[in-house]
């Protein structure tokens, strides 16, 4: 396989016909995936938490989820262990992650906040528009930029700090309403403006390669 042709080990650009000639050691087990696929295990083991309302345990298995978040992209860049297999799940595992904690947060009875609806409608309609997009260019035959943005990257490490935050004010019993909603603008506004960014992302892929 010639090197155009590896450009994805890079992150860059993918299509249909590079699922077809992934080599094996690009689908390898390394740290920086099992790392991964932990924080994929972690998400039914919180929201389970959250459902009971064991606040302290939801909070150390998202603080631990978190850190392996941080972990596996700079080990794996550190160590030369990207591989497509890990470039593939860790999007998807910290959009589980994310979409699991604010859609439970949503449904259950808390003692302090709640996440309104039309919060949780814009993340799900934001990733599911995201995801959705990629499909429909990679199936019609296109290349897709998979290149994670800064705003993008800025916008989970704000989402999963506020999640963080928000679970030491259920454990501690903190009501601090001001910062609560501060925080909650700040976070609508960055969602929002990487939203706009990955559709015109998508919509510039798209005509550059019609």
């Amino acid at each position: 396989m010639s090197h155009k042709r590896l450009q994805w080990q890079k992150l860059k650009k993918i299509n249909l016909r590079v699922f077809r000639d992934i080599p094996a050691h690009e689908l390898r087990m390394t740290i920086p995936t099992m790392l991964t696929l932990l924080r994929i295990v972690l998400v039914p083991c919180i929201v389970a938490a959250m459902v009971m309302h064991s606040w302290g345990l939801a909070f150390l298995l998202f603080l631990t989820a978190s850190v392996t978040d941080f972990l596996d992209g700079n080990l794996a860049r550190m160590w030369g262990q990207k591989t497509f297999l890990g470039a593939c799940l860790d999007p998807i595992a910290d959009k589980l992650l994310l979409i699991s904690f604010f859609f439970t947060l949503f449904f259950i009875e808390t003692p302090l906040f709640s996440i309104p609806w039309w919060f949780v409608s814009l993340v799900v309609l934001k990733e599911s528009i995201v995801i959705f997009g990629a499909f429909f260019i990679l199936i019609s035959g296109r290349q897709l930029d998979v290149r994670p943005t800064w705003l993008g990257k800025s916008t989970t490490v704000v989402q999963m700090a506020f999640i963080i935050w928000l679970f030491a004010c259920y454990y501690f019993q903190w009501v601090p309403v001001k910062t609560y909603y501060t925080m909650l603008a700040g976070m609508l506004l960055m969602i929002s403006l990487s939203f706009v960014q990955y559709i015109c992302m998508g919509l510039k892929q798209v005509v550059q390669t019609s």
